[in-house]
């Protein structure tokens, strides 16, 4: 009788320990690393703060377990309010692609104004080029390649610099991008010249939206917030 009062502990004990695991996960906001006067963009629950660009239709990325996935073919997504010189926080999981290549390998990517691609792939352990997972995409490669392994969350803390212009819309000064992967610095205040491929196409402004992009792969992403820097 002992020993099966002892079995039944046992399985038990791992029950709630796997029931807090699974909790744990669908519980995350990573509220722990959000300063107070951060705009919450994705906090986990829902997708209310995004539209489907181009349409300003509901964007219709999966959301569960505290993330958004990107479900192929249904568009890339845009907050609905709009920003200039900002810092933004935001995670991202790729999903493990072994037999596919170079840009079909777990690609997006995060828009700033919707014009400025900072690139999103598996490029784990490659020498990276200006199309690599962290490059200023067509613009500079990373400093150094901080990628993790795929199904591994990463972080990108970016600090972004808006174009300006003067009374006449002269364009005075470039965007300039400073970024941190996986707290490690891999662009430091590099200009963009111009705004970078597959972007929203509309005139450059002093203001613009957040914008991620669908690429035909499940890349999820998860304790999205942004600080205007004004």
């Amino acid at each position: 009788m002992l020993a099966r009062s002892r079995v039944a502990f046992v399985i038990l004990f791992f029950l709630l320990i796997g029931t807090s695991i699974v909790c744990a996960e669908v519980l995350f906001t990573g509220n722990e690393t959000r300063p107070a006067d951060a705009i919450v963009l994705f906090d986990g629950s829902n997708l209310s703060e995004w539209v489907k660009t181009g349409s300003g239709e509901p964007a219709k990325w999966k959301v569960e377990h505290g993330y958004m996935e990107v479900v192929p073919g249904t568009g890339n997504i845009c907050t609905k309010k709009e920003f200039g010189d900002c810092q933004l926080h935001i995670e991202f999981w790729l999903p493990l692609m072994a037999d596919a290549k170079g840009q079909a390998r777990a690609n997006s990517g995060v828009y700033l104004q919707g014009k400025f691609e900072i690139q999103i792939l598996d490029s784990y352990g490659l020498k990276s080029q200006n199309n690599d997972c962290g490059a200023i995409y067509g613009v500079a490669a990373p400093l150094v390649n901080a990628c993790r392994p795929p199904e591994q969350w990463q972080t990108y803390d970016i600090i972004f610099r808006a174009p300006k212009f003067d009374a006449e819309g002269k364009e005075v000064s470039k965007a300039r991008l400073t970024v941190f992967q996986n707290n490690v610095l891999i662009h430091d205040n590099v200009e963009v010249p111009n705004a970078t491929p597959a972007g929203i196409e509309n005139e450059k402004g002093a203001i613009g939206p957040l914008m991620l992009q669908d690429h035909g792969n499940p890349v999820r992403f998860r304790n999205i917030w942004l600080r205007p820097l004004n």
